[in-house]
């Protein structure tokens, strides 16, 4: 399995689609940073991510002083800082004083009509929710903004047809509609990524910039692989068919860190998940994650998070 796919294996990730919008020009709203709306959209949430997808139409995305960026049909944005933006039918309009968002996103996914009569515009508003550090891993090295259009992909059709086809079912009484559009955020939202990483050119950094290198991806589809094996440098650098030094000036530079030091966050990652979603003893955790003993796994582990396993 690669690096990607183990990653969203073992960690949890909340995903929904909030928000059907039918808009007609003119029209403008504001978005608050996420981590102002986190409580709202997903309780307990350390990390929320947002997303948007226009179905329809055209429209521009506002962000801080950046130039507006034209938006057509097929186009997915996401926000992995979680800054506030303005989505509108042109530059330069003042946003909507609409109902309070708590009372917007009371019922799930809330079907908002708007705008001044002219030319339309359809969306659809996501987010992600997930462990911080996570997040913080996947994320690292992305611009404010990312910009894919969806309509390029081989899953492009189907996942914009399934996302109709789930709005229409949520809005039906027949039940299980809302956890479908569920399913159907978090599958969006890794298509983006993918897409995203397909398309980025030279000189990105980031994990998902490394998982596209050759060499690092190779060394960080290793330890994925296997984290709980007993790594040495030489030997991850023979895998990813290079030099150690090799290997540790590219991984350094694309990853931010050493290979070895990734290795630990990773198991530390993959512990903390075990600790909160399994009832495994500590030391069946420690030798999940790679090591003999579970002192020598509770050392690691408050290095890294500055707390003990057991809190």
């Amino acid at each position: 399995m690669d690096a990607l796919s183990e990653a969203l294996r073992v960690v949890r990730l909340v995903g929904a689609i909030f928000i059907s919008a039918r808009f007609s020009a003119p029209w403008c709203y504001q978005s608050p940073r996420a981590d102002s709306v986190a409580p709202l959209l997903e309780s307990g949430a350390e990390r929320v991510v947002i997303f948007h997808l226009i179905t329809d139409g055209e429209c521009y995305v506002e962000l801080g002083s950046e130039a507006p960026v034209h938006l057509v049909a097929g186009d997915a944005i996401v926000f992995p800082q979680g800054d506030a933006h303005r989505m509108t039918s042109e530059p330069g309009l003042a946003p909507a004083k609409g109902a309070r968002l708590d009372a917007v996103l009371a019922r799930r996914p809330r079907l908002l009509v708007y705008g001044g009569g002219g030319a339309v515009t359809r969306l659809i508003c996501g987010y992600l929710a997930c462990d911080a550090r996570f997040a913080g891993l996947l994320l690292a090295g992305l611009p404010p903004l990312v910009r894919v259009n969806v309509r390029g992909s081989s899953a492009g059709d189907w996942l914009e047809s399934s996302v109709r086809y789930a709005l229409a079912e949520a809005r039906s009484p027949r039940p299980g509609g809302a956890g479908v559009l569920a399913k159907l955020a978090e599958v969006l939202f890794i298509e983006v990524l993918r897409l995203y990483m397909h398309e980025q050119g030279e000189g990105r950094t980031g994990w998902l910039a490394g998982l596209n290198d050759r060499i690092v991806g190779a060394a960080l589809n290793a330890l994925h692989r296997k984290p709980a094996h007993a790594w040495t440098l030489d030997e991850l650098a023979r895998t990813a068919g290079t030099s150690r030094s090799v290997l540790v000036e590219r991984f350094q530079l694309l990853v931010g860190n050493a290979p070895m030091q990734y290795l630990t966050q990773w198991r530390m990652l993959l512990a903390a998940n075990l600790l909160r979603h399994s009832t495994a003893s500590l030391l069946h955790i420690a030798e999940e994650v790679g090591y003999q003993t579970d002192s020598a796994f509770s050392r690691a582990f408050r290095r890294e998070y500055g707390l003990p396993p057991a809190a």
